[in-house]
């Protein structure tokens, strides 16, 4: 049992758990509601709208966060207001700004070849590169989330299952919409550095989306999200560790996995009591 237990008493290797199980509390919560609510979409475009915010950070020496956190409120700010002005549906305006605020972001980066080594930590994560810093941060953004998530338990429910219920009970559907789009924000920020932006996607929609298939009520859904993508983030520490593999990419990959593999066993188990049911029934 040593190897399971031997990389994690390497400091870095450590933190990079501690952040991996934070971030999947963090995104476990959260996700729960963007899958619920049916803003994967939003969830994937908003990791790649970060792209010029961290550009510009990294380029004038601040820190990459704010950055990032200053692209995700023009994103979900812009995202409404196209919305509201247009009429559209929301996945155009999730469409246009995704697309918009990649191309800046790629272009701000096209004039900077120094910015390569950073792009590439941007969009695959350096996990193993965590700092205490880090740590702290990503505390504190679990904390709101899951304060968030606990406080707003009741507009969000009702907001996912029936939107025009909702306003009959007067929960104000239109801020809470707002309110989601924000904590969507906020997992995808603080996450972005332990993941990437390109695999964040994966602990924010792989866990809650396999607990899901599990579980009926949402807050057993939260709380096993965050048990998968913890688990998900200790294997895959494991066996980059081993195998000498992406960090942030295998634990991403695991969670997509995961969820196959519960897919996978549903439909089994659901055609093995089928074939039982006809047998006893003909018997």
């Amino acid at each position: 049992m040593e190897f399971l237990f031997a990389p994690f008493e390497v400091s870095f290797v450590l933190r990079a758990l501690i952040a991996g199980v934070l971030a999947a509390v963090l995104c476990g919560c959260i996700g729960t509601w963007v899958v619920l609510r049916g803003l994967a979409f939003f969830g994937d475009a908003m990791s790649h709208g970060m792209l010029p915010g961290v550009a510009i950070a990294a380029l004038l020496g601040g820190h990459l966060m704010v950055g990032a956190a200053a692209s995700a409120l023009v994103m979900a700010a812009g995202i409404t207001w196209v919305s509201r002005e247009s009429k559209l549906s929301q996945d155009v305006g999730i469409g246009l700004l995704f697309v918009g605020m990649l191309a800046v972001g790629v272009v701000i980066v096209s004039h900077s070849q120094s910015f390569a080594v950073d792009l590439t930590g941007f969009l695959f994560g350096d996990v193993l590169g965590v700092r205490s810093q880090d740590l702290i941060v990503l505390a504190g953004a679990a904390c709101l989330g899951v304060l968030a998530c606990t406080l707003l338990h009741r507009p969000f429910l009702a907001l996912a299952f029936d939107e025009r219920k909702a306003a009959t009970l007067g929960m104000r559907p239109g801020w809470t919409h707002i309110a989601m789009l924000m904590l969507t924000a906020l997992a995808v920020v603080a996450s972005f550095q332990v993941v990437g932006t390109l695999l964040v996607f994966g602990l924010l929609i792989g866990p809650p989306a396999t607990a899901c298939l599990l579980f009926d009520r949402v807050g057993v859904i939260m709380a096993a999200a965050s048990v998968i993508g913890a688990s998900a983030c200790f294997v895959g520490l494991l066996v980059s560790w081993y195998a000498q593999t992406s960090a942030g990419a295998t634990i991403a990959l695991l969670t997509v996995l995961i969820f196959f593999v519960v897919l996978v066993a549903r439909r089994v188990r659901s055609a093995l009591r089928y074939f039982y049911h006809n047998e006893n029934r003909y018997q």
